[in-house]
């Protein structure tokens, strides 16, 4: 089921049903499962509570290090980075998301490589780098075709270069 309605085309943030995204957060409780905390981040941090997902970001790292394989390891990793990019904490969540991306690609992971370049364009973007953002979101819509994603993925990637094409666009016009 998903809480996704679409994307803003502007800030490129996922657009959700709040309510929803409320009763599930509601129903999955106190759950300590690696699948359970790192719902439990997505949603804090579409809802906007940064401060909550960013804790359990970092809870569900440490449990995926412990107890998870490396591809849990992973996905946990590009999701805590998600959620340094909503702080603004730019930097850090680069870094992250580009040994997230390398570990991925170097063990043929390509859907968990092509998460990884995503938010890792959608650093970028925030950031204003609107030539990185869109590097990035081509490199993840060429791992997603390959990888055989939907339609609906390749499209909010499709989306996302265009964005990122506009806004650089704009900033030369603007310099």
């Amino acid at each position: 089921m998903s809480y996704i309605l679409g994307y803003d085309p502007e800030t490129l943030r996922e657009q959700v049903d709040v309510r929803r995204c409320k009763e599930r957060l509601s129903e999955l409780g106190d759950q300590r499962s690696l699948a359970a905390l790192l719902e439990r981040v997505w949603l804090l941090k579409v809802l906007g509570r940064d401060e909550d997902a960013l804790a359990i970001s970092e809870q569900a790292v440490r449990l995926a290090r412990m107890a998870g394989t490396r591809k849990d390891l992973v996905r946990s990793r590009v999701l805590h980075a998600s959620v340094l990019q909503v702080r603004g904490a730019y930097a850090a969540a680069v870094q992250e998301l580009t040994t997230c991306a390398e570990e991925a690609e170097g063990q043929s992971w390509t859907a968990i490589a092509a998460f990884a370049y995503q938010h890792r364009g959608k650093v970028h973007y925030d950031a204003g780098n609107y030539t990185a953002a869109r590097a990035d979101f081509k490199r993840s819509l060429s791992l997603r075709q390959e990888s055989g994603a939907s339609e609906e993925q390749l499209d909010s990637m499709l989306q996302a270069i265009e964005a990122a094409e506009r806004r650089r666009a704009e900033a030369s016009v603007a310099s």
